[in-house]
């Protein structure tokens, strides 16, 4: 599927990066911080 590339289309991808990389982010911080207090549960 060949596209011309368009402004919207640039930035509907940008935005959709955007939102993959906070969603990434967020889960990873989410992880961190579980497995910080499991630990801490832990001792």
């Amino acid at each position: 599927m060949a596209q011309p590339r368009s402004p919207q289309t640039t930035s509907t991808a940008r935005r959709l990066a955007w939102f993959a990389a906070l969603w990434l982010a967020s889960v990873v911080v989410l992880g961190v911080v579980a497995f910080i207090i499991k630990a801490w549960l832990g001792v």
